[in-house]
């Protein structure tokens, strides 16, 4: 029973995903910071959909990263994540995105990501 219960969150996330996608364009001017979040990782990644390249990424599992990243929380650790990104895409030229939660609700650790990012100079 729990499988099918998790398999409904799943396709749930899925399709508020595409639904949010419907209107949300990265473009080299201004691109989408796209986010995924497991159960023990998160992944953010900044998208110029128009020539579908990553242009910037980081997450939990990068090694510099990891290693600022012993005895914290997993919230803590997104925000770590968000500062990160919005380093090296300041390092990339990027200064504004669009913000792409990836059907994710806007609380805990996607909008500790947002947080970090804005508190490193991004815009969105």
């Amino acid at each position: 029973m729990a499988d099918l219960t998790g398999r409904r969150k799943r396709l749930a996330r899925k399709r508020r995903h595409r639904r949010v996608r419907k209107h949300i364009s990265g473009t080299a001017s201004r691109p989408r910071m796209n986010i995924f979040r497991s159960n023990k990782n998160i992944f953010v990644q900044v998208i110029d959909d128009i020539d579908g390249k990553t242009l910037v990424s980081c997450s939990t599992i990068d090694k510099d990263v990891s290693a600022q990243l012993v005895d914290k929380t997993k919230v803590e650790a997104a925000k770590i994540v968000g500062l990160e990104l919005g380093k090296r895409a300041k390092d990339a030229g990027i200064t504004t995105v669009v913000f792409d939660r990836g059907g994710f609700k806007y609380t805990g650790r996607i909008a500790a990501v947002a947080a970090g990012a804005r508190e490193a100079g991004l815009e969105f």
